[in-house]
Order: structure tokens, then sequence, then C-alpha cells
């Protein structure tokens, strides 16, 4: 049977052991393993020679890997077009490719594509199910692997078994949580806390259809499912194992904290949710080896541990480094590094085997969830700080140069998120906008240091689609009905394909920011220290302005060190003898004695022999 049998022969008593403790259901247990072998047995000829040479190997953790992430409409039309741009994405270098929610979706209230329609079949906008066969192949020979979104949580109100359920049908109302009255939801809104309090308040919706409550912890457009219904759990598998079939690698789990409901908890990070992601993890393992989990877990770095399992029995294979991404901007405003340090130590603290994805911007916000009690030690008011941050970030602070917008204020808690691309974060909008020389020089190094940073943390890099041309907001999302109420929509703009072919013109803004990313991709994927099995520490350099990372694999070492600050600044690294060079530019400094350090500017150094 292809080597299924074998795979789950070595994986069997555990996976039935869990399902057997979710559910109790013996019958569905025999139903679902016949559903992984035919699945199995289905698989193409291609993927099974690659689930061959991928098998025990963490492949996701070469130093090569570069991902990128985009909307394949923004970007290409759909998903043929994209199929035409795959030599472009080969010239970035990427070797992992994100394509945003592109499965079929209701035409308003899709929330971005995260309410789904039908979990195996393409959005007819982007092409069919066909077209992403074809695409992932052409990918798959270049070298890039495919990674799809697949939301765990919810389905969208218009899903066939949301409309099966509004019709009445109790088959259906138990895939998901549904109560006659507000008894239920009453004891659950006591614990559990508000995603959106503004926008979408409460846990539960009333469907007037079916007369009844639902559990909708995002938007109302989005049902939550039952997990206790082991039919939910089997379902949700196939069409997962439908998509690998067609040549997803990667599965990006969306909301997946929120799987599990218990009365009296906050509906966070429960242990079924574990249980669950594990039984993912064996059932890929066993139908299809070469497809990975990416954890879409939006948590403080304490509980993010959990979600990478133990080495005996892992889960999510990778995770987002979100609180980094938040380090990163603050450190950028307030020109002081103390807090990154402090979260990058976080995260360096949790188990080796936790494997990251760092990203400067994404399609979602940046939420400025600080450590709210390393900001008080430091003498820092968290709700004063979180003010500065978004209004820094919208341009509206005295000397910001960033241009950008608020998403989600909450006028009680004064909270509010902030939306941009990195080009026009890092003022590179503004200084073109004013023609100023001066200040593009700064906007540029700003973009450049953190991008720098981005590559030089433990993990792996991921790209924003657009930033590689440094692209800029795009502002005409606030003349278009459907999309003006999201300010989100400022950084979802289409790919300008015009500004990508000066990529290769010499001083233009998108040639410098091109150039400097590939100069990036060249040192990591050139020195060992960037595997993924490196020894990664943070180093002290005597001045809060700088951040600093030291990394070693067997005798080979470097020291990545970056200045956050607009002004020049003397950084010094105890127990750093002799001379060492910069591997971009050649420069060489002495670290145990000190050295000068330009605003923004970034080394890569090693020792000189």
């Amino acid at each position: 049977m292809d080597g299924f049998s074998e795979r789950f022969a070595q994986r069997k008593d555990e996976f039935e052991w869990l399902f057997m403790e979710l559910y109790e259901d013996r019958e569905a247990l025999g139903r679902f393993e016949t559903i992984m072998a035919s699945f199995s047995v289905s698989r193409p000829a291609a993927l099974k020679d690659l689930d061959k040479e991928r098998e025990g190997k963490a492949w996701y953790l070469e130093r090569r890997m570069l991902r990128s992430t985009m909307y394949t409409d923004l970007f290409a039309g759909n998903l043929k077009g994209l199929a035409a741009k795959v030599p472009y994405l080969k010239e970035m270098g990427v070797t992992y490719l994100h394509l945003m929610p592109l499965l079929k979706m209701p035409k308003e209230g899709s929330d971005g594509g995260y309410a789904v329609e039908d979990f195996s079949m393409v959005e007819p906008k982007f092409g069919t199910n066909g077209d992403l066969e074809r695409l992932s192949g052409k990918l798959r020979e270049a070298g890039i692997s495919l990674c799809l979104d697949f939301v765990m949580n919810h389905t969208a109100s218009t899903h066939a078994w949301a409309m099966r359920a509004k019709a009445g049908e109790k088959e259906y109302q138990d895939r998901y949580l549904v109560y006659p009255d507000r008894t239920i939801p009453d004891a659950f809104e006591r614990t559990v806390p508000e995603v959106f309090p503004s926008t979408a308040p409460g846990n539960f919706i009333w469907d007037g259809t079916m007369r009844k409550w639902v559990f909708s912890s995002f938007y109302p457009t989005q049902w939550d499912l039952n997990y206790r219904n082991p039919v939910v759990f089997m379902e949700m598998l196939s069409s997962m194992f439908r998509l690998a079939n067609l040549g997803v690698e990667v599965f990006r789990i969306d909301a997946v904290p929120y799987i599990w409901k218990e009365l009296g908890t906050n509906c966070r990070n429960l242990p079924q949710v574990h249980t669950i992601v594990r039984l993912v993890r064996l059932a890929l393992e066993s139908v299809c080896p070469s497809v990975i989990l990416k954890g879409e877990v939006v948590m403080a770095p304490k509980e993010l541990a959990a979600y990478f399992g133990t080495p005996e029995k892992p889960e999510c294979h990778l995770l987002y480094n979100v609180s980094t991404m938040v380090g990163l901007w603050n450190a950028l405003a307030s020109q002081d590094a103390t807090l990154l340090k402090a979260q990058t130590e976080d995260i360096l603290s949790l188990p080796p085997s936790a494997a990251w994805l760092n990203y400067l911007r994404c399609h979602d916000d940046i939420g400025w969830g600080l450590d709210e009690a390393k900001e008080r030690s430091l003498g820092i008011d968290p709700l004063e700080h979180k003010k500065f941050l978004y209004h820094f970030f919208s341009g509206d602070y005295p000397g910001s140069y960033a241009c950008g917008e608020q998403y989600n204020y909450d006028p009680v808690s004064q909270d509010a998120r902030s939306c941009g691309t990195a080009a026009s974060l890092c003022g590179i909008e503004q200084a073109l906008e004013e023609k100023d020389e001066g200040k593009l020089k700064k906007a540029l190094a700003r973009m450049e240091m953190l991008y720098a940073v981005v590559y030089a943390l433990k993990g792996f890099p991921m790209l924003s689609s657009g930033d590689e041309i440094a692209q800029l907001n795009d502002y005409s999302y606030k003349d278009d009905l459907l999309r003006k109420e999201d300010s989100r929509n400022v950084h979802r703009s289409p790919y300008d394909w015009d500004n990508a072919k000066k990529r290769k013109k010499k001083g233009a803004v998108q040639q410098i920011i091109w150039d400097a990313l590939q100069n990036l991709r060249k040192v990591r994927s050139e020195s060992p220290v960037f595997d993924g099995d490196a020894s990664v520490t943070t180093w002290d350099a005597h001045n809060r302005h700088a951040f600093a990372i030291r990394r070693t694999k067997g005798k080979n070492e470097m020291l990545f060190v970056s200045n956050f600050s607009d002004g020049s600044e003397t950084v010094r690294f105890d127990y750093y003898m002799g001379l060492y060079k910069d591997r971009l530019t050649g420069r060489i400094v002495e670290p145990g004695k000190g050295f000068p350090i330009k605003n923004h500017e970034y080394l890569f150094l090693e020792k000189m022999k």
C-alpha cells in the first residue's frame, strides 16, 4: 500500500489511544483508518516520490529556505497567471510559497477567505482544482513548496453543513455548537474573552432561520466547529488529504488554539487542542509524510512551546514568531532594543526543536502585544507606550516618518493596531513624496536593517510579497465600498509589476532593496551558522540602541549587530578578542575594544584568521 501500512503501523498505537481518548468511538476510528488508507492509495506518483525523498528529514530547516506570502489575485490575477510568474519567484530565491486563502468562500463576509464554504474546492475566481494541481507541479519543479491556509476552527455560515443545520437537520447542527437559549452561551461568556470586542462583540450569534444561538469566536459569518464530534475531525482531515494530493506541501493551520470549547475555561490552548494537532500530525506522517504543519498561534511565548509538542511526540513543524515582529517595530520607533532583546531571549529559551518563521510584515495588522510586566520593570507605562506606537506608525506623532493607518481602535481600552507596508512604515513613502534624498537614504537603511535582523534571528525568514521591491501603501481601498471599512487593505494592494522591472535599474529604490535582500539571502545560504541546528544567543552590545545575535555551529561563529538609533552609536562586545570582518562590506572592526556603528547599520562579523 505504497508505504502507508508500514508508516501507520509505527504510529497506530498512539493514534488509536489519542482518538479513543477524545471520542470513545471505535467504529469511527475504523472508518477513519480506512479513509487514510484510501487517500494514500490515490496519492499521485510524483507526490509519493516526494514522500520517499523527504520522509524522516527536516527539509524545511535547510538554511537556504526563503518563504514568501502573497495573495494570488493581487500578485498575478489567478492561479494560471501565478504559474507564469514562477521564474520570477525563482529569481527571488523563494523556496516556499504561501498563498493566502483561496478555497471557496462567500461573496460577502468572507473575511479575506477565512470564512470557507468548501474546504476541498478552489474559489472559482482563482481557478479550478486542476489549476492548483498544475501550479503545485510547476512550483515543485522549481524547488518551491506550496503552502495553503487551512482554517481549523470554523466554516462559513454559508457552508453546506451550516445550510443544512439552518434547515433543521440535527446531524449538521451537531457539527457546530448551537443552543436553544442563552443559558449555556451566557455561562461561556463569563470566562471566554472576546476576540473582536468592538467589531464583533460576544462569542455567540443568533441565527433567525434555525432559531438557535451559534458559537462564533470571530465574525458572525464564521461558525465554530464542534470537534467533540468525530465526524467533524474526520471530514476536515479528509479535506486536508485532498489538498495534499493536489500538491500542497505545507498547511498553515489557522486559529488552532480555539478549536476545543470547555465550560468554565477561556477556551484557549486546552489540552484537547494538542491532542487534535498531534492526531493531525500522525495522520499526515502516515498518508503524506512530505507534508508539514505551520501553526498560526498568536499567543505569548510561554504558551507557544506546547504547539511544537516534544521531540518524542511533535505537533507543529513551524510557528510564526509574532512577538519578535512586534518587537522589531517597537525598537525602530523607540530607538531602543531593550524589549526586543528580552523578547528574543524568551523565544530562545524555548526547546531547541522550536522552529520559527520570522517576518517583518504579513497580510495582517501589527498588534501591539508587548510584555507589559517587562515594560513596567523598565519604567514604561504599557498603555501610553502602546498609544505612542500606533500614533507613531499612523504618522500623527511629532517627528514620525511613518505612513500607516490605525486598525480596530477600541475607545474603551484605547487599544489600536497598525497597518501599512514595510516600506511606507519605514519612511520611504514620506521621503519620496517630499523628494528628500537625505530622508530616503535613512528610510532605505531602516528597512534594510529590519530585514537584516529578520534574516539573522533563529528560524527562517519570510517575505511579504512586495517588500522585495519596497511596495508602498495603496489608499485606493477607501473608494471601494466592499473594502473601505478595513484599513488592512492599505497594504493589500495589486503587485506593481512596473516597479518590479526597476529592480535592475541602478539607484532605484526597488534595486536597492532587491539587492539588499539578495545579499542577505547569500549570507544565510553560504554559512553553516544558519543551519537549523546552529546555536543562537543574544549578546550584550553595552548600548540599548543596539541589538546583537551570536550564531555558532561547530568551529563556525558569526556575530550580528544592528543599530536601531537614528544616530551613530558605539558598541562593545566582551570576550570578542581580535579582528572581525563584516561578511557583506569587508569592514574590519575590533569588537572587544568597541567600534562605531552608523544609524541603522548592520554587520555580519566573522573572526579573521
